[in-house]
């Protein structure tokens, strides 16, 4: 009986192969997390300096609107960038 050959898998054709992202799915990712980091720093402040004084600030469209919209598209980009496939 002639000896077996051992059973090899095929070596990948290119190194972006061997990784689970490739390089526009990282760049996609960091977008993501900039509109996220952004949505967080506009929901910041707000505040007054006195305690005792209340401040309509925290009521501002940049707050109350853009900063959640810029976070909840933050996230639907980095769901995109896990997902997109060459």
């Amino acid at each position: 009986m002639p000896p077996k050959k051992p059973i090899t898998s095929p070596a990948p054709e290119k190194s972006s192969d061997l990784f689970a992202f490739t390089r526009e799915n990282y760049k996609w990712v960091l977008i993501g997390l900039a509109f996220i980091v952004l949505g967080f720093v506009l929901m910041i402040g707000g505040g007054s300096k006195d305690p005792d004084v209340f401040s309509e600030g925290i009521f501002s469209f940049s707050r109350m609107t853009l900063a959640p919209i810029l976070v909840l598209a933050g996230y639907a980009i980095e769901i995109y960038a896990i997902m997109k496939k060459d």
